[in-house]
């Protein structure tokens, strides 16, 4: 891929990443919010300013750069990293119904991705039954077109991966919640070993294996009755 067309393609990829990210944390703010607890909120992070939620190295270096490594060619283009933002800050002890607010702010910024893929999702789908991206002014095929691709899989690919029960993932949060304490020495082991773990996952293509057929369906569910 030459310069001119890298660049471009970056730019819209990381305003995706960037909006994705924000809403997953912002997400979890409000929600925090909701229940009783406004640490985050008087952080300002009740916001989808990206500025609030950057993390110079998960949001910025990491997917920069494996976004190159993908478009030349680089084997290390083969791990499924996306990114990640600043962690919402948020004070348990001061939410309402402690268990039911465990659960629905830590899928807050799932919900968040689920939200903005289905945007994504609705906006591809009228275009394409409207006669396709061929219909759009020649300038904006192209763009339109990978903005629309990449804000629908980053997003959904963000709430499944957040689903895994792995600290610190907001799925481990959820099994936390339903978990009985008998189980409290695996749930201390996932918190000691839930990365590796998790890394070791990844590695293994496990979570390709689980995302692959979603991404199928959504293609499926795209073209239907086109």
């Amino acid at each position: 891929m030459s310069p001119e067309q890298l660049i471009p393609q970056l730019v819209i990829y990381m305003v995706v990443l960037l909006l994705a990210i924000s809403a997953h944390e912002a997400g979890h703010a409000w929600m925090s919010y909701k229940f009783g607890d406004d640490t985050a909120y008087l952080l300002g992070r009740v916001t989808l300013n990206p500025v609030s939620h950057i993390d110079p190295i998960g949001t910025l270096l990491i997917p920069i750069m494996m976004f190159i490594f993908g478009a030349t060619g680089n084997p290390l283009a083969a791990i499924p990293l996306i990114g990640w933002g600043k962690p919402t800050p948020v004070n348990p002890l001061r939410w309402r119904n402690k268990d039911l607010a465990n659960v629905m702010v830590s899928i807050a910024g799932i919900l968040a991705n689920l939200i903005l893929a289905i945007i994504g999702f609705t906006f591809f789908k009228i275009i394409l039954h409207n006669g396709g991206f061929g219909t759009l002014p020649e300038s904006l095929q192209e763009p339109v077109g990978i903005l629309l691709r990449d804000m629908l899989i980053m997003n959904v690919s963000l709430a499944v991966f957040n689903l895994l029960p792995f600290p610190p993932l907001d799925g481990s949060k959820v099994l936390e919640t339903f978990l009985p304490a008998s189980m409290r020495p695996f749930l201390e082991m996932l918190e000691q070993y839930g990365f590796i773990l998790l890394m070791l996952f990844i590695w293994l293509g496990v979570f390709s294996a689980i995302i692959t057929p979603v991404i199928a369906l959504i293609r499926f569910l795209l073209f239907l009755g086109l």
